[in-house]
């Protein structure tokens, strides 16, 4: 047994436990200085979270099952996300592959339990939420794999690991037209998976343009904290993906103390520097209509597909 893989592992879940709800923070404040406004601080999502701990949930009366177990379901996707993911090191983990396909079953897992617990309570406004969020869903899954794959062929692999470990040994690829293609799509694609402008506001209170927030309306208490908790999770880790296939120095490949402790740094310097370009950009972006989303991931689907083909006439 890979003892040190699993060190890492742990690793990654504590930190970006502790990383997530900080990174949610910096995004506000930021793009809340940036519009003239003073911000709640870096640390109110983690003093909402504890908050929303402490209370019980209320739950509709006939509500199912689904809606207990979904919000737990989402929070471990999103940790299992953290585990498998090539973050802090590329170890390779021998329990789980860190396969493109595993990644994508994971990040799937936590799609539809979301998607269950906004039809689970009754609404018409979780309704809508969930039908928009599993169109937007169907959407993008290919556009992660199409791209990751692309990202895959040079490296002759689909573990995002050794992808990862690839581009660190031969630097040269990453600034490659194939590389760069798969780059922007899986950037929309992130921004679409994790409800991010211009697919969706996470910040709207608008019943008719909401896709994430509509979901979650019905849901209070630890429910919400583990929604909301899973959902900054998730756009962490995939931050950190992006951040480690663009910039790959840092990562821990043979495993020391040292080394771990750089890998740390250098993954939360990396995800908090990507998630304030995100705000700033985010600033000057306005939420598409939901009829034009469709548009926006067929071009990103196109951009995949245009690495993907390059990479084989390249090679």
């Amino acid at each position: 047994m890979n003892w040190s893989a699993i060190l890492i592992a742990l690793v990654q879940v504590v930190l970006f436990v502790l990383l997530a709800p900080l990174l949610v923070g910096v995004m506000r404040q930021v793009r809340a200085r940036i519009e003239g406004r003073v911000g709640a601080g870096i640390w109110q999502p983690w003093r909402d979270v504890r908050k929303l701990l402490r209370k019980d949930p209320v739950r509709a009366k006939d509500s199912s099952w689904m809606l207990r177990v979904g919000p737990v379901a989402l929070l471990v996707s999103s940790l299992l996300l953290c585990v498998l993911l090539p973050l802090v090191g590329t170890i390779p983990f021998d329990l789980i592959p860190s396969d493109l396909f595993v990644i994508v079953s994971v990040m799937l897992i936590g799609v539809v339990a979301l998607a269950l617990v906004g039809l689970d309570g009754g609404t018409a406004f979780g309704g809508m939420g969930s039908s928009r969020h599993m169109t937007v869903a169907a959407l993008v899954e290919p556009t992660l794999l199409l791209s990751i794959y692309a990202l895959s062929i040079p490296a002759g692999t689909s573990t995002l690991s050794l992808i990862v470990q690839s581009r660190l040994d031969t630097p040269e690829i990453i600034i490659s037209p194939v590389s760069v293609l798969a780059i922007v799509a899986l950037s929309i694609a992130i921004m679409a998976e994790t409800n991010r402008l211009p697919v969706d506001n996470p910040g709207t209170h608008l019943e008719l343009t909401m896709l994430h927030e509509a979901m979650v309306i019905e849901t209070s208490g630890r429910d919400l904290a583990w929604l909301e908790l899973g959902s900054w999770l998730k756009l962490a880790a995939l931050l950190g993906l992006v951040a480690n296939l663009v910039v790959p120095w840092g990562v821990v490949t043979d495993f020391s103390a040292l080394g771990l402790l750089i890998g740390v740094v250098t993954i939360g310097i990396k995800v908090l520097l990507l998630g304030v370009l995100l705000a700033v950009g985010e600033v000057f972006l306005a939420k598409v209509r939901l009829f034009q989303v469709p548009e926006l991931l067929a071009g990103s689907f196109a951009l995949a597909f245009l690495a993907v083909t390059a990479s084989y006439l390249v090679a």
